[in-house]
């Protein structure tokens, strides 16, 4: 067996990309997109006629979105996760408003609701926004997220999903500390999720880990066994192609603890404050969506 045969026999596989014949080629479980992604897509011969179909509509950038998301449900059994404007990212209300107009747009389009994800930035807005649409029975993907406290509001919330990145923490330390690191144990990103993980099952939290953002091959295997894992097409075919013993690195606890108290948005927010690192990486994730938000609307115009 493959490494990727191993890795999925023990962690659902996702598709991190909007390449439909990558999808179409890799079969993983579920797949995602964000607006990087997305303005990849539009340029992508497959969708010449999806560009220029929008061309000038009012909501060209969701209604894209959506389309695209919708040939990949064809291809995959699971779900897909499309993303809210990051520019809503401190906007509760309008996050929601948001997330039920990309829920209807898929649903005019013959995708149930139970096929979407609706990934959403673990600020303490969003969170607020994804804990509403839980209960609307619209599940959520919180991305961007890459400190323990937003991992606790997030499973305190019952969000459906997190995405801890793992290959832009360890981009942050390497660039800002005189860290060294010379195995997966030793890589922070690779540390950071590892804890979301023991936390969450040791107190029985239903959220999904799904691990995101990988530089490499070994920072996946080192997270085997976490319930799920986003893969670019890049890395998913360089396990395919390696063979080997993959062992599973993370399992679940077989006894449970009582959940600590919810954390408070004072918490929440000193807590994120302290941490230079998860600040200044949430801070510049959505500055870099908002940049290919601009760009997809531009490309759309």
């Amino acid at each position: 067996m493959t490494k990727l045969d191993q890795l999925a026999a023990m962690s659902t596989v996702v598709a991190d990309t909007g390449d439909i014949d990558a999808i179409s080629q890799l079969k993983p479980v579920d797949a995602t997109t964000n607006p990087s992604l997305l303005l990849k897509a539009a340029g992508l011969e497959r969708f010449a006629d999806d560009v220029s179909a929008l061309k000038g509509s009012q909501n060209a950038t969701d209604e894209f979105a959506v389309r695209v998301g919708s040939k990949i449900v064809q291809l995959v059994p699971g779900v897909v996760s499309t993303e809210v404007d990051a520019r809503l990212s401190f906007d509760t209300n309008r996050t929601i408003a948001k997330a039920e107009s990309l829920i209807d747009q898929y649903a005019k389009l013959g995708v149930d609701s139970s096929r979407v994800l609706i990934k959403i930035a673990s600020t303490w807005e969003g969170i607020r926004a994804a804990a509403e649409l839980e209960k609307r029975r619209i599940h959520c993907n919180l991305t961007l997220l890459f400190g323990f406290e937003q991992a606790q509001a997030c499973a305190d919330a019952g969000v459906f999903l997190i995405s801890p990145f793992v290959g832009r923490i360890t981009d942050w330390y390497k660039s800002n500390t005189n860290i060294s690191i010379h195995s997966p144990e030793q890589d922070p990103g690779v540390q950071s999720v590892r804890r979301i993980y023991t936390h969450y099952k040791i107190h029985g939290y239903e959220t999904v880990v799904m691990g995101a953002s990988f530089r490499n091959t070994a920072q996946i295997e080192a997270l085997a066994g976490c319930d799920r894992l986003t893969i670019a097409p890049n890395l998913l075919n360089e396990l395919d192609q390696s063979e080997g013993d993959l062992p599973r690195a993370l399992v679940s606890a077989k006894e449970h603890m009582a959940a600590p108290a919810p954390i408070g948005e004072a918490e929440f927010r000193f807590e994120h404050n302290e941490s230079a690192m998860a600040s200044e990486k949430l801070a510049d994730g959505i500055r870099r969506f908002v940049v290919d938000q601009r760009k997809l609307e531009e490309a759309l115009a």
